[in-house]
């Protein structure tokens, strides 16, 4: 009994990871995250790993291939676009007059993840279907739309906005435009135009919108219909055969 106890309590000190190479793992998902925007998802892993400061070797013990390293990197932005959305809504409620304010604050944060620079140029990448990147999108989307659950009964958010608008337009406004590299700098202008789309969103509103609310499920209908349609293992197997 003695022994079995003592093999359990190193089994556990094994697949415990130690504080420095979480902290390799966190600097290595940063980088990538950086480099994909500035670079796109086919950024050598060894420049990676030197923004990292770390060695090649370490970047394939935590990832062993590029799909690995770029799946991790969409699960933390995710993660943190989705914690920024919770403050907010904590925030919300603390105070219900400055919802849209929370709201506000959430969208500017968010920006600085850069989701919609990270979408377009990751989505061949990787699988969208995969668990833990659906689990996270919904987390994220329960989250937002929460948050402007809480700036609609403040009366604050017009009536006519559904989370889906407000998905796009992040994604809109904040994708660089091609050739966008004659700018001196692209980031400067961001923030200003979400500034102005956000007080568009404010009630009361000050015209009648075309058309009608985007909702999240219509997004998906819309992304499932232009998706490739990914060939099943069984089929896979008798092609190569």
């Amino acid at each position: 009994m003695f022994a079995v106890e003592t093999a359990t309590v190193a089994q556990r000190r094994v697949s415990r990871p130690r504080a420095d190479a979480l902290r390799n793992r966190e600097r290595i998902v940063t980088a990538a995250r950086e480099m994909f925007v500035e670079q796109g998802p086919d950024v050598p892993l060894d420049e990676i790993a030197r923004r990292a400061g770390v060695g090649n070797a370490t970047v394939y013990r935590h990832f062993p291939d590029r799909a690995e390293l770029v799946h991790h990197v969409v699960l933390s932005v995710t993660d943190r676009v989705t914690a920024q959305a919770d403050d907010a809504i904590a925030a919300a409620e603390a105070d219900p007059g400055a919802a849209f304010e929370a709201l506000r604050g959430f969208v500017h944060a968010a920006v600085d993840e850069r989701i919609g620079a990270l979408c377009p140029i990751l989505s061949e990448a990787i699988d969208p279907d995969h668990p833990d990147l659906h689990a996270a999108r919904v987390r994220l989307e329960d989250a937002v739309e929460g948050l402007m659950a809480r700036a609609r009964a403040a009366g604050q958010l017009r009536t006519d906005i559904a989370v889906g608008d407000l998905m796009v337009a992040l994604s809109q406004l904040t994708r660089p435009l091609p050739g966008a590299g004659c700018l001196v700098d692209f980031d400067q202008f961001v923030h200003r135009h979400l500034q102005l789309f956000l007080d568009g969103l404010m009630a009361p509103a000050r015209s009648e919108l075309p058309g009608h609310a985007a909702t999240l499920e219509e997004l998906r209908r819309d992304i499932d219909e232009r998706r490739p349609r990914r060939p099943r293992n069984s089929e896979e197997g008798l092609g190569q055969k």
